[in-house]
């Protein structure tokens, strides 16, 4: 199934949005979700764009899903950049280790709906 038809795809790029439109467009500022939504929803919405760019460069496209392995790899780069390198560089960044725990959820919420290869059962691998 394409990740474009998945409606657990589909929510939290809308979550996404709809945050960042109550905090730039209406200067809604909620601290919890200000501080932790975007966290979050990072991982469900970078490697759900990403599986579905590989299933259109993939031969076997239906059928292609990310490793355990790979998506480690992908919560690591975040972890490392957004919350090492970045607030290292930058004043504009703070380190926040719930950012981290934010991340992991976001990766195992991942792991389980989106990176299946049909709308059946999504848990089911």
């Amino acid at each position: 199934m394409s990740v474009l038809k998945n409606p657990f795809f589909w929510f939290p790029c809308i979550l996404f949005w709809a945050n960042q439109y109550l905090e730039k467009i209406q200067g809604l500022f909620l601290p919890f979700l200000h501080s932790y939504l975007d966290d979050l929803l990072a991982i469900p919405v970078v490697l759900g764009i990403t599986l579905q760019a590989f299933r259109w460069v993939h031969q076997n496209h239906t059928q292609l899903i990310f490793s355990k392995k790979q998506i480690i790899i992908g919560l690591v780069y975040f972890g490392l950049l957004f919350e090492g390198l970045l607030p290292a560089w930058s004043s504009v960044y703070v380190r926040d280790p719930l950012d981290l725990v934010c991340y992991a959820i976001g990766a195992i919420y991942f792991w389980f709906f989106i990176n299946n290869k049909g709308i059946g059962n999504p848990i089911k691998k």
